[in-house]
């Protein structure tokens, strides 16, 4: 199976590490003309020194995608200078993680900026333009903590949800215009999140990080984590043509923990 994005233009958000990077990596691989953009410049050229190593390239824009001006004007920027947006991959933003005892209605807010509203300041202004082009493709990396509750994730896990709901809502929106609106709900990633949910973790429970790791390993039917690049190619299938007739789907990606009907 050859996916092919000679000539399409890509934007990942979150494009700097993790999973957006890998995002980055897989859509460069197939061809297209990557755009990256976090918040950070100084992360954005590291990761882009880092692809052009690797033999790939992407160009490179920082904006914050908690604010709506910002999300705007770097759609216009990247129309402008690179083409019309042919793919959106949101992977910018993480909620961060609260024990109970650390939960506030600040936490909440903090969580729907970070998560929620990053991804839908972004989404807004370019499936617009692929609305009027009558076509595109929108994937959410969200995770499954929207859908499986942990208590150390309660207030991220309600920004999952909620944007699990908007991807399937603008998948029927936009379905008669050609623009296709998918999710992934990863699971355990080797991320540095990881290790952020693990503090987390250890400071309330007393236990060390390792052991908490460990035990939730040993709670995943495959037996290990999932790879940022894994996740990717889920994601470059689904922003494909051989996935043409797919949209509105969640695609839950945790090595079987919580299977799903």
């Amino acid at each position: 199976m050859v996916l092919s994005f000679e000539g399409i233009v890509v934007v990942v958000s979150g494009a700097s590490k993790g999973i957006g990077y890998a995002c980055a990596q897989a859509f460069a691989a197939a061809g297209a003309r990557v755009v990256g953009i976090s918040r950070s410049q100084s992360n954005l050229a590291a990761a882009r020194t880092q692809m052009q190593a690797d033999g790939q390239d992407m160009a490179v824009y920082a904006a914050d995608m908690t604010d709506p001006a910002a999300a705007a004007a770097v759609v216009d920027a990247i129309e402008r200078d690179v083409g019309p947006i042919g793919v959106l991959v949101n992977s910018a933003g993480a909620a961060r993680r609260n024990a109970p005892a650390e939960l506030s209605s600040d936490a909440f807010r903090q969580a729907m900026d970070a998560k929620y509203f990053s991804y839908m300041h972004l989404l807004e202004p370019v499936a617009k333009r692929m609305v009027a082009r009558k076509k595109g493709s929108i994937v959410n990396i969200i995770g499954q903590g929207g859908r499986s509750p942990s208590i150390m994730h309660i207030a991220g896990g309600s920004a999952n949800a909620a944007l699990m709901l908007a991807t399937v809502g603008y998948a029927k929106a936009y379905a008669p215009f050609g623009v296709r609106v998918n999710g992934i709900n990863p699971g355990l990633t080797h991320t540095t999140r990881v290790d952020e949910g693990l503090a987390v973790q250890s400071r309330a429970s007393g236990r060390p990080a390792d052991e908490l790791l460990a035990e939730q390993v040993a709670g995943i039917p495959m037996g290990r984590i999932a790879q940022p690049e894994e996740v990717a190619n889920v994601a470059v299938f689904l922003a494909s043509d051989m996935a043409s007739y797919v949209s509105g789907a969640i695609i839950p990606m945790d090595g079987c923990e919580s299977s799903v009907l």
